[in-house]
């Protein structure tokens, strides 16, 4: 069983930054996907980044060119650095993992995950 914990959510204005982090604890797949995933109120969970053990990194076009997804400083941690954060980026950010796909790159596709994180919300005001 993987645990993940996420942390570095909190309220900020339209244009500024935040660091999530996530730190995955106990067992960690050899070869992995782990990714972000958000979900705004009364909306579906949709995906943000996805990385691969690698380094490969995926992104939605929406978050493209402001955030960033890497390996952390501390072991075990991955950091998703959001920049140029806008109102619609308003939603609790959920972390995930799973073992790497042969074949192709990281998906992110919720569906495709078996491990979360019970979720940090970012708020953005315009």
């Amino acid at each position: 069983q993987v645990g993940l914990v996420e942390s570095g959510g909190g309220s900020v204005q339209s244009g500024g930054s935040l660091n999530l982090s996530c730190v995955t604890l106990g067992y960690r797949y050899p070869t992995y996907c782990m990714a972000w995933f958000r979900q705004a109120p009364g909306k579906e969970r949709e995906g943000v980044a996805a990385i691969d053990d690698d380094g490969r990194t995926t992104y939605a076009e929406s978050v493209k060119s402001r955030f960033i997804f890497s390996q952390g400083n501390a072991k075990n941690t991955m950091s998703l650095q959001m920049n140029s954060l806008k109102a619609e980026d308003t939603a609790m950010y959920y972390c995930a993992s799973r073992p790497r796909p042969s074949g192709g790159p990281c998906r992110i596709i919720p569906g495709d995950f078996g491990d979360w994180g019970q979720g940090t919300q970012v708020t953005v005001s315009a």
